[in-house]
C-alpha cells in the first residue's frame, strides 16, 4: 500500500478517535468552545438529567415581526450533544408565520407536528422545491441549502426539526441584510432595492 493511502486510512481512524475513546462528552458551556465543541464536563458530576432536555415543553408566544417562536437545542442549550452530531429544534408558527429564508451549516429534516405549513428550499442553480405538508409528513433540506417554512393553515403549526450537527449555526437572509452594520447604500447595490425600501427594512429592524 502507498504512502498516500496510509496516511489517508489514517486521517479517517483519527477522525473517530474521539467516539472510540469516549461514551460521551457531554459539554462544558463555562468554557470556551472550540472547533469541535465544548470540553468535557467532569464524568463525576454527571448525572441522568445532563441527557433530558425540556425546553420543548409547553405553550409559545408568537407575536415577532415574523410571528413565530423557535426552541433550539442546540449544545449551547443541550450539552449531552456535544461531539455527537446531532441537534432538534421546536418550530412554532402563529397564524400566517414565517420561518424566513435562512440557512445552517449541516443538513435538517423537519416533521409536521400540528397544523399546516408549506416547506421548501433553494439549490444553488436557484430552482425552488417546495411541497405543503401537513401533520405527520417530513421533508429534507440538504446541506448548506437555503429554506424556508410558511404556515398556510387557518390553526397555529408546529414542526420539529433534527440537524446533523450538534451545532449548525443559524443565519437569518433578510436579518443578516437589514438588521446588522451593513450600510444602506451597499445593501441597496447587491439587493438592487431602492434607498427608500432598504431604510424602511432597516427601520423593521430598529438599524436605520
Amino acid at each position: 500500500m502507498n504512502k498516500p493511502a496510509i496516511f489517508f486510512i489514517f486521517s479517517i481512524l483519527a477522525s473517530f478517535s474521539h467516539a472510540i475513546e469516549l461514551d460521551f462528552c457531554v459539554g462544558d458551556p463555562s468554557l470556551p468552545r472550540g472547533p469541535q465543541g465544548y470540553a468535557c464536563k467532569n464524568p463525576a458530576t454527571i448525572t441522568t438529567d445532563d441527557f433530558v432536555y425540556t425546553g420543548f415543553r409547553g405553550e409559545r408566544t408568537t407575536t415577532n415581526i415574523f410571528r413565530n417562536n423557535v426552541t433550539l437545542a442546540f449544545a449551547n442549550a443541550f450539552p449531552a450533544l456535544n461531539g455527537l452530531g446531532i441537534s432538534m429544534a421546536r418550530l412554532d408558527f402563529g397564524i400566517g408565520g414565517v420561518i424566513p429564508l435562512h440557512s445552517h451549516r449541516t443538513s435538517e429534516v423537519i416533521i409536521v407536528n400540528h397544523g399546516t405549513i408549506i416547506a421548501g428550499f433553494i439549490d444553488t442553480s436557484n430552482t425552488a422545491y417546495y411541497k405543503r405538508l401537513e401533520v405527520g409528513d417530513v421533508m429534507v433540506f440538504p446541506q448548506a441549502m437555503l429554506h424556508f417554512q410558511v404556515n398556510v393553515g387557518n390553526t397555529p403549526a408546529t414542526a420539529f426539526v433534527s440537524l446533523n450537527g450538534a451545532n449548525p449555526g443559524l443565519q437569518l437572509t433578510t436579518p443578516s441584510l437589514f438588521a446588522g452594520n451593513l450600510p444602506a447604500d451597499i445593501a441597496e447595490q447587491i439587493t438592487l432595492l431602492s434607498h427608500n425600501e432598504v431604510m424602511r427594512l432597516k427601520g423593521v429592524f430598529g438599524t436605520a
